[in-house]
């Protein structure tokens, strides 16, 4: 049997790694780090996301753990910490398709009713 707070403590830190997901720049920040390492100019300037903003979505995916920084000089290079993150969010991606498909035909099932 699992100790009720260490069970508790592991549901908290898996909310707070999907809440690391919860934002589209987020995501994009991660598709990009998927095709190669990138500093945050190099990644503001790609999803059109001003710095300041983009070092703030990077510092909640490095300190969630998706992320990880290599510093050579003055630049911090941002890397993707493990590409099943990317299979993660495919696989979810894959569940959101079927689940829209499923109410579009639910949607024209209903208008053929209507017909």
């Amino acid at each position: 049997m699992v100790n009720p707070t260490l069970q508790q403590e592991i549901i908290q830190l898996e909310a707070n790694f999907c809440a690391a997901l919860s934002d589209p720049n987020r995501l994009l920040i991660l598709y990009a780090l998927n095709d190669g390492p990138r500093n945050v100019t190099e990644l503001a300037a790609e999803l059109g996301v001003n710095q300041p903003t983009t070092s703030r979505h990077l510092k909640v995916l490095r300190e969630r753990g998706l992320v990880y920084s290599v510093r050579n000089g003055t630049t911090i290079t941002y890397h993707l910490s493990d590409l099943r993150l990317i299979q993660a969010l495919d696989l979810l991606r894959g569940a959101m398709r079927d689940r829209l498909a499923h109410q579009v035909n639910l949607i024209n099932e209903v208008a053929q009713e209507n017909v």
